[in-house]
């Protein structure tokens, strides 16, 4: 049954094939957008245009809402630098 299932769905391999590539790079991008190394990367870099006077504390505190948010799912899935798992 598995061959015949295999030669009835080979003309949807580059489909197959597409859909896996998508699901690859979407979760590198998710691991860079949720270590906490980047994100606290991140919150310096805000924390330098904040005295750099090129952001007001109004956006600095929106901003760092939304990174220590980051930040907080990051630890909650167990994101850890080096390990790029989620648990």
């Amino acid at each position: 049954m598995g061959l015949i299932k295999e030669l009835l769905l080979l003309p949807f391999a580059p489909v197959r094939g597409s859909a896996w590539v998508v699901e690859q790079v979407l979760q590198e991008a998710e691991r860079i957008y949720y270590d906490p190394a980047t994100v606290r990367a991140e919150l310096a870099r805000l924390e330098e245009r904040l005295e750099a006077g090129e952001i007001d504390e109004e956006e600095f505190d929106r901003a760092e809402d939304e990174l220590l948010d980051r930040l907080e799912t990051a630890l909650r899935r167990g994101v850890g630098p080096g390990n790029g798992t989620h648990t």
